[in-house]
């Protein structure tokens, strides 16, 4: 995926490491006379040469510094070697965080949605394409909106789901994801959407006062790894703020098959949402982190 080269070099600064030629995975820069000088006719715009320059003679101009500025934290812009963390605390931290089915009702401040996403921005993106998008509810009132929107789906996936005869046509023909909906989640959906109608209760988005959707934009080899990849770092960092999170699986499934749903919360049609974040202050605590299902793990 060639991208136009936004590469530009200092030579007063440059001083001929030739570091910034070795990490460059498009082959953008050469060294000339002593100096780094761009020579390539694309660049995936990585930012590898910015951040691995010792004398900061080189820059990116495409990669916005404003992406690297936070509202709520100040970060060390110093790069942490490889090796020099604290790996059990790490993993203490990431098993840690568990999906949030209770929240407060205090709204979550603007400041740190907009960190949320800067934070997202440094997952790892196929060939750094970077096509990201995110949608943001900030209120209560937004995520009621989308809940609305996916609960009257849910109402007619219910109801084809039903029908004996669909569900065994759909089979014949080679689909069966009606019949598995109607003996996996017909049951739970049909009884949460009735405690919603009967008595308010928030089965979807758990009460959540905001809302993340994580999507991506045309001209991207992998949209959705890429969204998945930065939907975890903001999960993760969600906790990190003291924020409660859930990724809701049946939002995604629902915008997926009626996209129209998205288009009433802005989301142009070019654009697919690959990952619904639901946001707040959890009223739930912990004493412990727990182990995992054991996985299929292949040795070749």
């Amino acid at each position: 995926m060639p991208q136009a080269v936004t590469t530009v070099i200092d030579p007063e600064r440059c001083n001929g490491c030739g570091r910034c030629i070795q990490v460059c995975p498009s082959q953008t820069l050469s060294l000339k006379g002593g100096k780094a000088v761009v020579s390539g006719e694309s660049s995936l715009n990585c930012g590898h040469c910015q951040a691995v320059c010792p004398e900061g003679a080189v820059r990116v101009k495409s990669l916005d510094e404003a992406q690297s500025a936070f509202a709520t934290f100040e970060v060390d812009e110093r790069w942490l070697p490889h090796g020099l963390y604290d790996l059990p605390g790490l993993v203490r931290f990431m098993a840690s965080r568990r999906s949030c089915r209770n929240y407060r009702r205090d709204p979550v401040p603007r400041d740190m949605l907009a960190d949320l996403v800067k934070i997202g921005l440094s997952a790892p993106s196929g060939t750094n394409s970077q096509r990201w998008s995110f949608t943001v509810l900030p209120t209560r009132e937004k995520v009621l909106e989308l809940a609305q929107g996916v609960g009257q789906v849910m109402v007619q996936f219910n109801r084809m789901a039903e029908k004996a005869w669909l569900r065994k046509l759909m089979r014949l023909v080679g689909k069966p994801q009606l019949d598995e909906y109607y003996r996996e989640y017909h049951e739970s959906v049909s009884r949460g959407l009735a405690e919603w109608e009967s008595q308010g209760i928030d089965r979807l988005f758990h009460g959540a006062p905001a809302a993340i959707l994580v999507g991506s934009v045309p001209g991207g080899s992998t949209p959705v790894e890429d969204a998945l990849l930065a939907s975890g770092h903001m999960l993760l960092a969600a906790h990190a703020m003291g924020l409660g999170t859930c990724l809701i699986g049946y939002a995604v499934a629902v915008l997926e098959q009626k996209p129209e749903v998205a288009r009433l919360l802005g989301v142009p049609p070019e654009e697919k949402v690959h990952a619904v974040i639901a946001l707040g202050w959890p009223k739930e605590e912990y004493v412990r982190i727990t182990g995992r299902r054991a996985p299929v793990v292949r040795w070749c």
